[in-house]
């Protein structure tokens, strides 16, 4: 992880042209943020609601913007965040805003458009005179990194409308940033004035999923690898130490059935074990290298995965299948077992499920009881398509007798 702090910009006041307090060169840059295949989710509170004004006044805003929300009460912006702030003009809670603004925007986008969180907290002038400074905190959050921006205003010398431009500019220039788009060096006009950023920026996407960055990270075959990219349709889980042909055939059963490829998931943390170190993922993952995409996650849960990928098809064997519906794997037993099933059931997910040998007996399907109401989320992949005696714990076992 690449991490740059305290980076100096200068700007300038914008000046009216076109929409209020727009500037050509902002325009300008709106209309290259327009542009970008980016689109992103914009949240503001306290100041710079002019930005806000700008992109949607500029032609092309539905290219970039899926959704724009100002989160001014305290009971607003803690449901967007999902919890209460310990400051509501903060560098962290800008940063925290553009998290939740990150989550929504994943939410709304189509075709895995690449997308961002923009957002904005400020203390401003207002109609009654302000005890503290007055400041502004930006962020940006997209699936590389993130950035934060922290301007304290020359207090007195604009009024609210002033002020307000200064701070809407900032957000403009923060996506700008974030969708890749050059623009211009801002112009100094306060000597005292001046953005300090802080930014942290991955090395990969594998990486930005283990400091809790993205949902989820696809690896590719060739090695490439993205951050949450589309939804695979059907998906192996597993910890896969190793690999074996077990799961390979598993999956080619699986992708013979749905007719549709499947990738394997990799969650890297799991409820009862610490979660994997970076090492170890990056040497599981090095398995799947010219064999077949390999999804990381931190779902260790069907119903958190059902989340992350709404309408995939998740490919399991039995024993995980008889888990899955056991009672006292859940908090709130039965009850919480049963909303788990119907919160997997509501993202348009099932289960594809392969027998499996159990002490000398192959349990299939038909051996797990599965409650009343969810058997059509079911479906097994025949003994005649696959049957495999291959097990990772035997494995590992017979590797430390050798």
């Amino acid at each position: 992880m690449l991490h740059d702090v305290s980076t100096t910009f200068i700007f300038s006041e914008p000046q009216p042209t076109g929409s209020p307090h727009l500037h050509s060169e902002l325009h300008d840059l709106i209309e290259r943020i327009h542009a970008s295949p980016r689109m992103a989710v914009v949240a503001i509170t306290g100041g710079g609601a002019g930005a806000l004004a700008w992109l949607l006044g500029v032609p092309g805003a539905s290219n970039t913007v899926l959704e724009a929300v100002a989160p001014y009460s305290t009971a607003s912006l803690a449901d967007l965040l999902g919890r209460h702030p310990d400051q509501s003009v903060s560098a962290d809670t800008a940063r925290s805003m553009a998290e939740a603004a990150y989550r929504r925007a994943l939410s709304l986008r189509k075709d895995a458009v690449p997308v961002a969180g923009i957002a904005c907290t400020a203390s401003i002038a207002t109609s009654r005179p302000r005890r503290g400074g007055h400041r502004c905190h930006a962020a940006s959050w997209s699936s590389g990194g993130v950035r934060t921006y922290s301007l304290r205003l020359s207090k007195g010398s604009r009024d609210r409308a002033g002020e307000d431009a200064v701070v809407s500019a900032l957000v403009i220039r923060a996506m700008a940033e974030a969708f890749l788009v050059d623009s211009a060096p801002w112009r100094d006009t306060d000597a005292a004035e001046h953005v300090e950023s802080d930014s942290e920026v991955y090395g990969d996407p594998v990486q930005a999923l283990l400091a809790g960055h993205p949902s989820y990270a696809t690896v590719h075959p060739d090695g490439a690898s993205e951050a949450d990219g589309a939804a695979p349709p059907a998906l192996l889980p597993g910890s896969f130490n190793p690999l074996h042909e077990g799961h390979v055939e598993m999956a080619r059963a699986a992708a013979h059935i749905l007719k549709s490829d499947v990738a394997y998931e990799l969650s890297v943390t799991n409820v009862d074990k610490p979660p994997l170190e970076e090492r170890e993922v990056r040497a599981r993952l090095s398995q799947f290298e010219n064999l077949a995409p390999i999804v990381v996650s931190r779902a260790p849960l069907f119903h958190e995965k059902a989340r992350l990928f709404p309408g995939s098809v998740f490919v399991i064997g039995a024993d995980t299948a008889e888990r899955l519906v056991q009672p006292r794997y859940y908090r709130g037993g039965t009850a919480g077992m049963l909303t788990a099933l119907e919160d997997i059931r509501r993202m348009g997910c099932r289960f594809l499920v392969s027998g499996r040998a159990d002490g000398g007996e192959f349990r299939t399907l038909g051996d797990v009881r599965l409650p009343e109401g969810f058997t059509d989320m079911f479906a097994p992949i025949p003994e005649s398509k696959f049957r495999s005696e291959a097990s990772s714990t035997e494995i590992r076992l017979a590797g430390r007798e050798l």
